[in-house]
């Protein structure tokens, strides 16, 4: 049992039906066809809610299920005895949790929500049958992993060779545009991430990283709000970081 249904309990039967699911609306996602849809739909068994700073899964723990972000903000993360955080990474809607622990037994890292967020269910005993009878969907998960490998390994490449400056800009420019893409900033939303967030992301102290970020204020890039970031200059935060997002359309969920 995770941290999240210990906190909330049973899982509740899915308000969401996957033919009705806000993200294949989005020209970012692809669609399923007739069959993977009907299947989808079989292999959900209910949905999940966690408050902002809820347990989602924790390093070491056993889960039967797996889960897909359908609302909200969370981050994946590691912390050594001592208390000190990395964060890994940011996840949004559509992207996939605890394929590591379904497949490798136990999950090395920890997933925290960010904000209120709302998670598809699915049971790990079902992957076989997705593997067995739908390979296009079993290509989608090997893509989703090949894509967060990407993603880690663009991150280490800006926690080991980028300045201060230059990682806080790739951090920021990189979170909006993901953010874009699922609908997370829109309406005058802003990235709901405080300094330490980004502090544990960068590999910065606070001090460094409060200074860090003012520079970028300085520089019209961005707006630190009380609640989070407003990123006012998406282009100007890639150009200082030297960062070229490649154009993703028709990305996989499941």
């Amino acid at each position: 049992m995770t941290a999240v249904e210990k906190r909330n309990g049973e899982l509740i039967a899915a308000r969401t039906r996957c033919e009705h699911c806000p993200l294949r609306q989005r020209e970012h996602f692809r669609d399923f066809d007739p069959d993977e849809l009907d299947f989808v739909s079989q292999f959900k068994t209910g949905e999940l809610t966690a408050d902002a700073g809820a347990s989602i899964l924790v390093e070491g723990a056993h889960s039967a299920h797996l889960f897909t972000v359908l609302a909200g903000w969370a981050f994946r993360y590691k912390i050594l005895e001592d208390g000190r955080r990395q964060i890994l990474n940011f996840v949004m809607p559509g992207d996939l949790i605890g394929l590591q622990g379904s497949l490798m037994g136990e999950m090395q890292h920890s997933v925290e929500a960010l904000t209120a967020v709302t998670l598809c269910v699915f049971e790990r005993g079902r992957l076989r049958t997705l593997f067995e009878k739908y390979p296009d969907l079993a290509y989608d998960l090997t893509w989703i992993a090949a894509r967060e490998e990407r993603i880690l390994d663009e991150h280490l490449l800006s926690i080991g060779r980028r300045s201060a400056l230059e990682r806080a800009g790739y951090l920021l420019a990189f979170l909006n545009r993901r953010a874009r893409a699922c609908g997370l900033v829109e309406h005058g939303k802003i990235l709901p991430i405080s300094q330490q967030h980004l502090a544990d992301t960068l590999g910065l102290s606070l001090v460094h990283t409060n200074k860090t970020l003012r520079k970028l204020a300085d520089r019209k890039l961005l707006h630190w709000r009380e609640r989070g970031c407003e990123v006012l200059d998406e282009d100007g935060l890639c150009e200082l970081a030297g960062w070229v997002d490649p154009v993703t359309r028709g990305r996989p969920f499941i």
